[in-house]
């Protein structure tokens, strides 16, 4: 054995043995429990970063793990190449997407085998490749040909000079990040994939999802956001129309003062015609970003229509107000406003005085002071005619009975959930499987003409979707009639791509399907690890994709994740780490001084999982000190190490030990409560204190006299032994280098997990800890098999504690065998 640590050449050497074994390539097997490991898989940035690194590493500390547990384990990777980013680098950079794509998946493919990840790379895909998104696109037309699939015209921030459409956050000061130009909110032709046909089901199967944490359930079910309440209709007698409003509070309809309409709302474009001032407002309105988190903050601003709706039980005039933050994709574009018990409609009525009227009120000591704010509490009803004195849950059941009876209503389920809008006017993306002809509308590509693949020999200037001026790509026959027709130049959101990559590693190779049995086998993934950041949109719609796949027999379970693991940041200087913030850590750099083990062990040892990890430049080190003094106490003890093999020994490494002294036997009794303690900690899935007990079992070794009696050999033997299991998981490398070296045998992999000895831990004596009014005052010890009765008399009887009850009267004595503890109650 070496006498120096060189991580560097014990790591490409592991490495090297791991890839000529194809350790990692795993099939199926009927006789073994699977077990598929997946971390989300990574966009092609070009580098990793830290938060990438221990993102990987967990996953990767969990499939080692499940390995070790004779589990037969898939953990594959691949890459999320479709996007925005490469189109933003190709005009930088003045390179194609797709070359710079495939430059970065190369550069970060060889970061990912430096850090020795167990990935089955030949299951390597990258979504931008037509073998994997052409079944997305047989799949769409799928949909399509069940009804699930449909165009409409929806809003989007476009920019005018680009001639393109922008996400959200290009948008910068109301105009594009790029041309500077304001940015018009425009209504264009979109495809819509119907996810609120599956809402209830999404919801209901949220309570399946008990490995899930209970922060990511929360925010889908609010954003699924099912609530029960009524539709409510308003005449607009002029205009011979019907307004539609949803709400849940049917009791305040008697409040309502106004109606708001989207600016898109047909009566508000109605108005525009008529009054200039209302087409410059309407026009203001285009301007707005259509996201929900800016139109909660941004300033409410209106105007009157001069149209009046009639309020459906008094039939009193109602105005209709054009506002802003009225979105026409959400319900009807309509909402009822109670300004009295609504903060919203308050704030809103009181900048344009608009009437306040109070029909809600306190049963309790709750403030209600309508000049300051709403009352939003429920409450008695009041100034509601034949409704007044009912209770808000009494009033909300009557009023929906009387519009329902009157016809002027009927109750409703009212989602947020909106259908999932999947075109992207972008050039970098799975081109939209349907052909445009003028006589026969939409028509699906045939399948035989799959996949329409993305031409790359286009001009990429960030202006315009290039797509629209490819000949070859774009005029193509109507496969129905046989005229000229156009291509869709849409492609599709990439959240299509990401929502079902998962099972498809599973029929990697597969050229004929989608997926086959073997999907079936591998799904549902077992463990996911992911940022929280995608509680909402990619794990939706990947529990939405799972059970469209299911329903057309591609998949035979419900739920496509059993248990999903968010990891927290990586923090340096209490910040997230970025450019930005010049506080990055490159991870190459770090493996060129330390190894991929170190920088592994680190990540693992500064947190648990769930937690964000502050960086430390002294624990790096820390960690790579401890894995110098592993590698030298193996080097050191060579000889006595490789003598007790496991040829001599079976599974518990047990030698004669009728002659052990008690302190040896303690020894072995600290190894196996340390391993019993590390075993549940990995169930667990708390690494880092997994790495605590290692750190623990090496110390216990290190202290170990230097002898060669068969005892205190066997017993370095059987340390080493499991620390190294223990250890492995998390710095694989070292491991399997040192267990060969140690002549434990040929490879770690197929070692046997380690196991308790309970007869180690047996033990004829147990320590209790004795508090004096619930703090900690003495440890006593007794025999294991001590009653009540005993324990009680060998805590009064220690000095510690006759000192402590010195003219004390002794009122109870509370003995909890389990914890060890006895707490004895005194007063003066």
């Amino acid at each position: 054995m070496d006498v120096s640590y060189t991580p560097l050449e014990i790591e490409q050497d592991a490495q090297a043995y791991w890839e000529r074994n194809q350790s990692f390539k795993v099939v199926e097997d009927l006789n073994k429990e699977k077990f598929y490991c997946l971390s989300m898989f990574p966009y092609p940035s070009g580098n990793l970063h830290m938060g990438h690194v221990r993102n990987y590493t967990i996953g990767d500390v969990i499939s080692r793990y499940q390995m070790l547990q004779g589990k037969n384990v898939l953990q594959p990777i691949g890459w999320d190449a479709f996007g925005l980013p490469a189109e933003n680098a190709a005009i930088k950079h003045n390179v194609h997407p797709a070359e710079w794509t495939y430059k970065n998946i190369d550069s970060m493919r060889a970061q990912f085998k430096r850090l020795g990840y167990a990935y089955d790379w030949k299951r390597e895909f990258a979504t931008c490749q037509p073998e994997y998104y052409r079944w997305e696109q047989w799949f769409f037309i799928k949909l399509y040909e069940k009804g699930l699939v449909y165009k409409k015209k929806a809003m989007v921030n476009w920019d005018p000079v680009d001639q393109t459409v922008l996400a959200n956050e290009q948008v910068i000061d109301g105009c594009g990040w790029r041309s500077g130009a304001p940015i018009e909110r425009r209504e264009i032709p979109q495809w819509f994939i119907k996810i609120t046909t599956y809402a209830d089901e999404l919801l209901e199967d949220l309570d399946k999802l008990t490995e899930w944490p209970e922060q990511v359930r929360t925010m889908q079910r609010n954003w699924i956001g099912r609530s029960e309440g009524v539709s409510i209709y308003f005449d607009v007698p002029d205009h011979n129309e019907r307004i539609k409003v949803f709400t849940t509070r049917a009791d305040t309809l008697m409040g309502a003062t106004y109606l708001a309409v989207a600016s898109e709302h047909p009566l508000a474009q109605r108005a525009g015609t008529e009054n200039p001032a209302i087409q410059g407002f309407i026009a203001e309105c285009k301007k707005t970003l259509v996201a929900e988190a800016e139109m909660a903050t941004m300033e409410k601003r209106g105007m009157p229509t001069g149209y009046h709706a009639i309020h459906p039980i008094t039939g009193e005039p109602v105005p209709i107000w054009i506002a802003n933050f009225v979105l026409m994709e959400y319900g009807a574009g309509a909402v009822m406003s109670v300004p009295g018990h609504d903060q919203r409609d308050w704030e809103f009525a009181q900048k344009y005085s608009l009437p306040i009227k109070q029909v809600i009120q306190p049963i309790d000591d709750t403030a209600c002071d309508l000049d300051k704010a709403a009352f939003l509490a429920y409450g008695q009803l009041l100034n509601s005619g034949q409704f007044d004195g009912l209770s808000s849950e009494q009033a909300i059941t009557a009023v929906i009975t009387w519009l329902k009876d009157h016809q002027k209503g009927k109750p409703k389920v009212h989602y947020r959930l909106r259908d999932w809008g999947v075109s992207r006017q972008r050039y970098w993306g799975t081109p939209i499987p349907m052909i445009l002809c003028e006589t026969c509308g939409a028509v699906p590509v045939p399948e035989n003409q799959l996949p329409v693949v993305l031409p790359e020999d286009v001009e990429f200037t960030g202006a315009s979707n290039p797509l629209h001026t490819h000949p070859d790509f774009n005029d193509v026959p109507c496969p129905k009639c046989g005229m000229e027709a156009k291509r869709e130049t849409d492609t599709f959101d990439t959240f299509m791509e990401s929502s079902w990559y998962y099972a498809r590693f599973a029929s990697f190779n597969q050229d004929n399907a989608m997926l086959d049995d073997r999907a079936k086998y591998w799904t549902p993934v077992d463990t996911y690890v992911g940022g929280i950041e995608h509680a909402v949109m990619h794990l939706l719609y990947a529990r939405f994709f799972h059970k469209l796949m299911r329903d057309e027999g591609l998949l035979n379970s419900d739920e496509p994740f059993i248990h999903m693991l968010t990891q927290g940041m990586v923090l340096k200087d209490g910040a997230k780490m970025s450019k930005s913030k010049g506080n990055v850590v490159d991870p190459d750099t770090l493996i060129d001084k330390y190894g991929s083990d170190t920088v592994r062990l680190f990540m693992i040892f500064a947190s648990s999982p769930e937690q964000s990890l502050e960086w430390s430049d002294a624990g790096v080190d820390g960690c790579f000190r401890y894995l110098k003094r592993l590698w030298h106490f193996a080097q050191n003890n060579k000889e006595a190490l490789t003598h007790f093999n496991q040829d001599h020994l079976d599974n518990n490494h047990r030698v004669n030990r009728d002659n052990a002294t008690e302190t040896q036997h303690d020894w072995r009794r600290q190894l196996h409560e340390i391993l019993q303690q590390a075993k549940y900690d990995y169930q667990r899935l708390q690494f880092n204190t997994v790495v605590s007990a290692c750190m623990k079992i090496f110390n216990l070794l290190t202290d170990l006299p230097d002898e060669n009696d068969d005892y205190t050999t066997a017993l370095k033997h059987e340390g080493m032994s499991i620390c190294l299991r223990l250890l492995y998981p998390i710095t694989p490398h070292i491991c399997h280098h040192l267990w060969r070296e140690c002549d434990f045998g040929d490879d770690i992999l197929n070692a046997k997990w380690v196991k308790v000895d309970k007869s180690a831990i047996k033990t004829d004596v147990v320590e209790y800890v004795v508090q004096v009014n619930g703090k900690l005052r003495a440890h006593i010890k007794v025999a294991a098999n001590a009653d009540e009765e005993t324990v009680q008399e060998a805590a009064l009887n220690d000095e510690a504690i006759k000192r402590f009850m010195a003219d004390k009267s002794l009122r109870k004595v509370i003995v909890i065998t389990q914890r060890k503890l006895i707490n004895l109650v005194v007063s003066d």
